[in-house]
């Protein structure tokens, strides 16, 4: 059952700890939200799943009575002392503490070595929303097969968006080569404590992974041919030191046409090609 205002608050003073703003912490208090954010999960006894960001355990409380064994990664020291207090004897509950990306572009290191060595994962979560794109991005490389959580809305919208939209950019391409993209219904920020300014939105990813052992490479691509959004997709890959003028032939692109125009698999074959001439 999800924890109330009151509830958080009283986990929160006897951990002396507070709504910490550098860490994204907004608690959930909706008992129907934590519901469906399992629900949307499919979870079964076979899965591991990961919950970053758990707070006080409204949610992972409700994510170990439906799943094989949850992990829980907590950057809060306050807060993973009282989790342990919580749910340290469960022999299905596993926790990390510290932070659940180490640097820009890699997992927390004892996370990934468990994901190494678990069966089916998914990331069930209501996300800190300062570390939201990057962990999945790097959740889906690592191959993490599902992916369910709340995050703000306008975040949501950028996972979901579409070629010439203003949500349309990087983190775009790479979330859709790595998988298939839901957003399951926006969420009012009253469903949280504090209530963040902005609403939320609950979305699902399934992995279907196209990139393979090349997804770090066309990250790198993608986010510097979209550095230069402003100009031609000809210029642009001019200023990438490519060969442009044969690349977009070959392709039958204009060239006068900005890279935001562009679905990911195009991106993709650009990117393809680039590594075609390099080598």
């Amino acid at each position: 059952m999800a924890q109330t205002k009151q509830q958080i608050q009283s986990h929160l003073a006897a951990a002396g700890a507070q709504p910490r703003h550098r860490f994204g912490q907004n608690f959930m208090i909706d008992q129907n939200l934590v519901r469906l954010i399992a629900d949307a999960a499919h979870l079964t006894s076979c899965d591991t799943v990961i919950e970053v960001g758990p707070g006080t355990g409204t949610l992972t409380e409700e994510l170990l009575s439906r799943s094989g064994k949850v992990i829980a990664v907590e950057i809060d020291r306050d807060l993973a002392v009282h989790l342990q207090g919580l749910f340290g004897e469960n022999e299905k509950f596993t926790l990390i503490e510290g932070d659940a990306l180490d640097g820009k572009h890699a997992i927390n290191s004892d996370l990934k070595t468990m994901l190494a060595t678990s069966g089916s994962t998914k990331l069930v979560a209501n996300l800190p929303y300062n570390i939201a794109s990057p962990l999945v991005i790097d959740l889906l490389i690592e191959g993490v097969g599902e992916l369910v959580f709340t995050v703000q809305k306008e975040v949501a919208e950028r996972l979901k968006g579409g070629p010439e939209s203003s949500d349309y950019g990087p983190l775009t391409v790479m979330v859709q080569m790595l998988g298939r993209v839901e957003v399951l219904r926006t969420l009012s920020p009253q469903a949280f404590w504090p209530p963040p300014k902005i609403e939320s939105a609950l979305v699902r990813i399934v992995r279907q992974d196209r990139l393979g052992e090349q997804s770090r490479a066309f990250g790198l691509f993608v986010q510097k041919l979209f550095s230069f959004r402003r100009k031609t997709i000809r210029k642009a890959l001019d200023m990438m030191d490519l060969p442009a003028d044969t690349m977009l032939k070959a392709m039958l692109i204009d060239p006068a046409r900005r890279a935001e125009e562009f679905l990911p698999e195009v991106l993709f074959e650009l990117f393809t090609r680039s590594r075609a001439t390099s080598t």
